[in-house]
């Protein structure tokens, strides 16, 4: 098997290619991160419920919400802390 010497030129193009190849996982990863409002579309796509689950736990009061000209919104930080909150830890 041949030998290949690697220079700082070598070295210093690898690492600028690293780098690209970083940034373009991290622009994915921001263009991922959940909005500060959603939409009850978008709520129900991102907990996969149906239109009456998500009716249903509006009125019991489980997610809080709020209209602005028609369209409910819900905070996604609260969204959050309501999934927190109800998590179910059982021990064996």
């Amino acid at each position: 098997m041949p030998t290949q010497i690697i220079t700082t030129d070598d070295l210093r193009e690898f690492k600028i290619e690293l780098l690209e190849e970083f940034k373009k996982l991290l622009e994915n990863t921001n263009s991922t991160r959940v909005k500060k409002y959603l939409k009850s579309s978008e709520l129900m796509e991102l907990l996969k419920i149906s239109p009456g689950t998500c009716q249903t736990l509006r009125i019991n009061g489980t997610l809080p919400y709020t209209i602005i000209g028609g369209i409910i919104f819900y905070d996604a930080e609260e969204i959050e802390k309501v999934m927190k909150e109800n998590s179910i830890h059982n021990k064996f």
